[in-house]
């Protein structure tokens, strides 16, 4: 892996433009990195872009060079799970176009600021979410988001009316909705939109899924 230093920069970075189009991640999680390829392609098929590939699956760094090849002129591709600078500046030098973190680490996100990278640490509390934010994160995850429902973002906002969030964790396909409508940047969904793809499910399944989230994420934008 290589030492060399990439450029730094001073201000906070911007969501792409594919999460801004979309709205939506996919979390990614399976027993090995290279079983992702056909349910990519597949949520692609659906109109979700943006997929996190976690680093509780094995191989995601040997993998992602690869899957970026195949799909990078239509997807991007983010890392999540990472709790470490290390895992972030590994991260960043394999392609990475945003990180994401299950908690708030404040030298996680300096490192994703300084390299220009998308970055979406996790926590929960309004003290958490605000210290990421502050820290320069592009949008803190609220994690897990089904303990505290949509709600919470207009509360969040109260005290902190320019924080962006993207909740993560328990988000089914049918609170999507819910979520944007309240002013989420975007939502993270894994197994109630990956269900059994990784279990021998309907490729084609995953797609209608897919559809289905982006319909409703589409329309509570339009609604807005």
């Amino acid at each position: 892996m290589s030492s060399s230093p990439l450029p730094a920069v001073a201000s906070r970075p911007a969501p792409s433009q594919i999460l801004l189009d979309t709205r939506v991640i996919a979390v990614m999680r399976a027993s090995h990195a290279s079983a992702y390829a056909p349910a990519i392609e597949a949520l692609l098929k659906g109109g979700v872009l943006s997929i996190e590939l976690t680093l509780s699956t094995p191989g995601v760094f040997e993998e992602l060079p690869r899957l970026q090849q195949c799909f990078g002129a239509s997807a991007e591709f983010g890392v999540g799970t990472i709790t470490t600078v290390a895992e972030a500046l590994r991260a960043i030098e394999a392609g990475a176009k945003y990180l994401v973190t299950p908690l708030t680490n404040q030298a996680i996100i300096a490192a994703a600021v300084e390299h220009g990278v998308a970055v979406y640490p996790g926590g929960l509390t309004p003290t958490e979410l605000f210290a990421g934010w502050s820290a320069g994160a592009t949008a803190v995850k609220v994690f897990p988001a089904s303990v505290v429902g949509a709600g919470y973002v207009s509360m969040l906002r109260g005290p902190f009316p320019d924080i962006e969030v993207v909740p993560s964790g328990g988000v089914g396909i049918t609170d999507a909705a819910a979520w944007i409508s309240a002013g989420a940047l975007a939502v993270s969904l894994g197994g109630p939109l990956i269900g059994d793809a990784f279990h021998g499910g309907d490729r084609k399944q995953l797609t209608e899924r897919a559809v289905r989230l982006r319909g409703l994420v589409d329309a509570a934008r339009g609604a807005k």
